[in-house]
């Protein structure tokens, strides 16, 4: 079989804040939440959150950012979606096709499907999406989520053509998509946003259709009808929206407020209903609230190393940097949010054939060990020839949160490693490019597996992941992630994963810091949000009583 390294498992995503927040207070409502009304006086079913920030990209092909995934999540569907439970069901589709060698798949859309400008939903809308995600002119960092379909990873290479890729639209409502492989968990995939259509005309006519909200056009359950930048962007139930029975909430509203301590207080006045940003020191008074509420979170907070850049070139000095961190202090002491310290990539939650944890059967990696980790790096330094270690300066993304990991960080290096450390940081979406670009040493980033699959995560430093922003490469652990992609053996592949983690973990090309738990206050009332472990709550079935 001809070698597709970035064929990636993944359909995971980057995640721009802590999954630490939450506190209490008062539920009167005021501003923009929670409406007040007479009694008997039917209660209005809106909810206003906050993104934090201005979504950096609604557009599926492009977007790669958790702010922009939650409002996505809402505006679209794909062939399938995904129920309460998180479990896939068909969505756009109506039925579904599978050929006896488990590589054809034919879908049949339903005739009810319709975008929000009321145009139906076609298979030609499907199949242009696709086409369009690895278009090499597109320039998709996502398009390697794509590679399941045949042809699409040499089309997106600029090594293959267009027509040799298994995507066919058959007619108005049947389209066709054929596999490199068998993949079980097709449909979970699927079901996730970078799968959702777009409007084949909308978009020829204008290419920035997804910047604004008069040309916005989506076929998920709302609609979005306000988008003030930077300040405030709202949703309303879909009317064209196939199910929209089914649907709960009619108004979403998210707020964009950077600052933790303000949006804790607008949560306090009544003008959140929701609130996922709470700075670690109110954390604590936030615990006993009955408001707070605490959910798993399948993913891991780390600091990537530039492994291109001194000194993490080496990876005795990339391992003495990771054994310095103490990760029990800094969850305890400093994130305060219930956080697992992580020594390892892949987070508890993923469960194998054997019924254990992936986690539970690989173990940990490594310990915390002040005195080894002065000794590697002493060592790292010599066979350098390093007298005095290069300057390091350690980045991070604008966050009050971030900032006191950051700042802990700092300290732990100088204490436990004798290492003075600088601090540098800025705002998420600049972060984003300039860690991609790799103009950064050491670099604060989260990663959230789409599905609970240990591969999920591990793809994430494949040697040619856009993601991968460490600019390190290792063919054993790419030939192990690319053997387990088409593993039909579930025991055997989980044994293929093992060893690539294994193999990460000795390079060690970045430092685990803790693995999630997301902590939040709802109000009083507000019922039926949904909590998936790889996103943040859903709206749809909420009411407000």
């Amino acid at each position: 079989m001809k070698k597709f390294a970035a064929f990636a498992l993944s359909l995971s995503l980057v995640v721009p804040a802590l999954a630490a927040c939450g506190g209490g207070g008062s539920t009167a409502p005021a501003g923009g939440g929670t409406s007040t009304s007479t009694p008997g006086a039917a209660v209005k079913q809106e909810v206003v959150f906050n993104a934090k920030s201005e979504p950096p990209d609604l557009n599926p092909l492009t977007s790669t950012d958790t702010t922009s995934f939650w409002i996505m999540d809402h505006l679209g569907e794909g062939l399938y979606t995904k129920d309460k439970d998180g479990n896939p069901v068909l969505g756009t589709a109506k039925e579904v096709k599978l050929s006896d060698d488990k590589l054809k798949y034919t879908f049949i859309l339903r005739d009810d499907a319709k975008w929000t400008n009321g145009e139906p939903v076609t298979a030609e809308d499907f199949a242009y999406t696709f086409m369009k995600h690895i278009d090499p002119a597109t320039a998709s960092t996502t398009a390697y989520l794509l590679y399941y379909i045949k042809g699409a990873e040499a089309y997106n290479k600029g090594t293959g053509k267009a027509e040799d890729v298994g995507i066919k639209a058959v007619d108005e409502k049947t389209l066709e998509i054929e596999l490199v492989a068998p993949t079980s968990y097709f449909d979970k995939m699927l079901a996730t946003r970078y799968w959702h259509p777009i409007n084949k005309k909308a978009a020829e006519a204008n290419p920035k259709w997804a910047a604004n909200a008069d040309s916005y056009i989506s076929n998920g359950a709302y609609k979005l009808v306000s988008w003030k930048h930077d300040s405030e962007l709202v949703i309303e139930k879909n009317e064209n929206f196939w199910n929209k029975d089914d649907v709960k909430m009619d108004k979403i509203t998210w707020k964009m407020v950077n600052d933790a301590t303000t949006s804790y207080q607008m949560y306090k006045s009544g003008e959140l209903d929701f609130n996922k940003e709470m700075s670690s020191d109110i954390l604590a008074q936030a615990k006993s609230s009955p408001d707070y509420k605490s959910v798993p979170y399948y993913g891991t907070y780390m600091y990537m190393f530039n492994v291109t850049k001194e000194p993490f070139t080496n990876k005795k000095v990339r391992r003495a940097f990771a054994m310095s961190v103490d990760r029990k202090a800094l969850t305890e002491m400093v994130s305060q949010g219930g956080e697992t310290p992580a020594y390892s990539m892949v987070p508890r939650g993923a469960i194998t054939p054997s019924g254990k944890d992936f986690r539970e059967e690989g173990g940990d990696y490594f310990k915390e060990d002040f005195e080894e980790a002065k000794k590697l790096l002493a060592e790292g330094m010599q066979e350098e020839g390093w007298s005095t270690l290069p300057e390091v300066t350690l980045m991070y993304n604008t966050d009050e949160s971030h900032k006191k990991i950051a700042q802990a960080m700092q300290e732990m290096f100088k204490k436990n490693l004798g290492v003075e450390v600088k601090m540098t940081n800025q705002e998420w979406k600049v972060y984003l490019d300039t860690t991609r670009q790799k103009n950064y040493q050491m670099g604060r980033m989260g990663w959230v597996g789409q599905i609970s699959d240990p591969a999920f995560n591990l793809d994430y430093y494949l040697g040619d992941s856009p993601n991968n922003r460490t600019g390190w490469v290792n063919k054993d652990y790419d030939a192990l992630n690319m053997a387990a992609k088409v593993e039909q053996d579930p025991n055997k592949r989980m044994e293929l994963l093992h060893k690539a983690e294994e193999i990460l973990m000795d390079d060690m090309p970045f430092i685990p810091v803790y693995h999630y738990q997301q902590n939040y206050l709802v109000k009083p009332g507000l019922e039926g949000l949904t909590y998936p472990v790889n996103a943040f709550p859903s709206a749809r079935w909420a009411t407000k009583k």
